[in-house]
């Protein structure tokens, strides 16, 4: 039997000033972040132009490539980059390659993360480096128990902008929607090779974890 009418309103407005908290807990996060997963090795490639997916499947059905998100054309190495995570260290992807969208994201990177048998390399890139202070994002990571299991990166607005480029995303000063629309996370494996892209509506912790663990091996 369905709950009386006034539990679910009173539910969803626990929801909405859930949401709000995490909202207001991290700035940087709820106008624009753009979320990269690298699988570790240490190998460096040269950079190359990429393309669309090769393929796409319903969520939850993985495709032809047995991927759950859209499988990317083969051979297409992961842009290099060097910026700095929420401590001021430098981080290179070459060292790993072998608002309410992000909040989402966030939550969909840890629930996939407690999936995984073992720990796996994950980097975050701000899109908004303007209000990404280190206090404000530490707050939101550990707001969604991501503190000391991803390393959030940062840079000038300069660097970035290559980045977002070419990862194809939009940074924040692009509007929500428009961010959200853009916002992925991708799987690089460990060659440096961009192999699955997840945007947000198909992005889920078990889609991820599967890909993730076929990546792994």
């Amino acid at each position: 039997m369905p709950p009386p009418r006034p539990l679910l309103h009173a539910r969803a407005g626990a929801r909405a000033r859930a949401l709000a908290r995490a909202q207001a807990l991290a700035p940087a996060l709820a106008l624009g972040l753009f979320l990269g997963v690298a699988l570790g090795g240490c190998s460096s490639g040269s950079s190359s132009p990429s393309s669309a997916p090769a393929s796409e499947s319903a969520p939850g059905v993985p495709g032809a490539s047995g991927f759950e998100g859209a499988a990317l054309p083969t051979g297409i190495s992961a842009p290099g980059f060097t910026l700095r995570d929420q401590t001021g260290a430098p981080v290179s992807l070459a060292g790993y390659t072998c608002g309410a969208p992000c909040v989402v994201i966030a939550q969909q990177i840890r629930g996939a993360l407690d999936e995984l048998p073992r720990r796996v390399p994950v980097l975050l890139i701000s899109a908004d480096p303007a209000t990404d202070t280190a206090a404000s994002v530490q707050r939101f990571l550990t707001h969604v128990s991501l503190a000391g299991r991803v390393r959030y990166l940062t840079g000038s607005r300069a660097e970035l902008r290559k980045v977002w480029h070419a990862f194809r995303v939009l940074p924040a000063s692009a509007g929500k929607a428009a961010f959200a629309r853009s916002a992925s996370v991708f799987l690089i494996d460990r060659e440096g090779r961009e192999r699955v892209i997840f945007q947000l509506e198909q992005l889920t912790p078990e889609a991820l974890s599967h890909d993730v663990r076929k990546l792994l091996g």
